[in-house]
């Protein structure tokens, strides 16, 4: 289970979010991804339960508003929590209820203004609440440690109702745990389409071309990140493919592809306009070959043993090691 939280200040856009389709598709597109997905992209939204307020979204805000005039401190009074399910997972409308009321109890706002709803236009089944931080009373919940407490949550309530076991976010984990790699099967699928496209092409342009038929949008500054078809950004060094690493292995394929073809050195087409007897010629052809299967290593090496995400500091090669800067103190500064 995954879970979302974050707090903002526009209960009207918060509110829409949870109760409206997606706003960049037309109702043709609606309708053929409904289709061809077997999915609800046309009113996807399908209100749980509400608590302490009722109506469309213009009168819930309304409702929210009112009641966050009661506190002048809280700048930010709105919450909005996510939980997602993995894929093939499935409960029940009673099930996530239950979810829901377990989620807004853990922040605080149990008894505060809030909607639960269910989105039914993604293959992982998953629920938004929009919950008011202000109470009646006029207190505003704590938002403090959010991440840490909807980590725990998740891992609470995939105990009680058998769902999948995932690790919580290495910073929540105790040392001894934080050596064992996570899985992320959106990040795994990133690194093996890098791969498979690297191994595919000779420059960055065939690359490029390569991941955009895969539906990646790139972005290449000073590194490299790749949107997949859910908007999701990451960035190629986050999957052990940062642009310097994916320009290093494209070159390595230049130099192999020119030595392959016999025009790699140009010392050596000089040597080979001449005549040459039979040994040195074995010689020549021996050294060329020595030359391809190193290339050849690099790149499987680069291809493989550094696309691990997950790498402990001790484990890293020499070369790869940042070392430390010196610290230096003068009038009281440290540089």
């Amino acid at each position: 289970m995954i879970g979302h939280v974050s707090i903002g200040k526009s209960a009207y856009h918060c509110i829409s979010y949870c109760l409206e389709d997606k706003r960049e598709l037309t109702e043709e597109q609606k309708a053929k991804l409904s289709a061809e997905e077997k999915l609800q992209h046309q009113n996807r939204a399908e209100v749980l339960f509400y608590n302490q307020c009722f109506g469309n979204k213009k009168e819930l805000a309304s409702q929210f508003r009112d009641v966050q005039k009661l506190s002048r401190r809280c700048e930010k009074p709105v919450l909005h929590l996510s939980l997602r399910l993995a894929p093939g997972e499935n409960l029940s409308k009673a099930q996530l209820s239950e979810i829901g009321r377990a989620a807004v109890d853990e922040f605080g706002v149990g008894d505060h203004q809030y909607i639960c709803v269910l989105h039914k236009d993604t293959k992982e089944q998953h629920i938004h609440i929009a919950a008011n931080r202000v109470g009646f009373d006029g207190k505003a919940a704590k938002d403090g440690n959010s991440y840490k407490r909807m980590s725990a949550l998740c891992r609470k309530l995939e105990k009680q109702y058998g769902l999948q076991e995932v690790l919580s976010p290495r910073a929540f984990l105790p040392p001894s745990e934080k050596r064992i790699q996570r899985h992320d099967s959106r990040k795994e699928k990133l690194k093996n389409n890098i791969r498979n496209s690297l191994e595919k092409s000779v420059s960055y342009g065939e690359f490029e071309n390569q991941m955009k038929s895969l539906g990646y949008q790139i972005i290449k500054g000073r590194g490299i990140s790749f949107i997949d078809d859910k908007k999701v950004k990451v960035k190629g060094s986050e999957v052990g493919f940062s642009l310097a690493k994916i320009e290093k292995v494209l070159e390595l394929k230049r130099q192999l592809q020119k030595e392959q073809s016999g025009i790699g050195n140009p010392q050596r087409d000089k040597m080979q306009s001449h005549d040459f007897a039979k040994p040195d010629q074995l010689v020549k052809t021996a050294y060329q070959g020595d030359i391809i299967k190193n290339m050849e290593k690099q790149i499987s090496m680069l291809l493989t043993d550094l696309t691990r995400t997950e790498i402990v500091a001790d484990e890293l090669p020499a070369e790869l090691k940042r070392t430390k800067k010196k610290k230096y103190r003068h009038k009281g500064r440290t540089y």
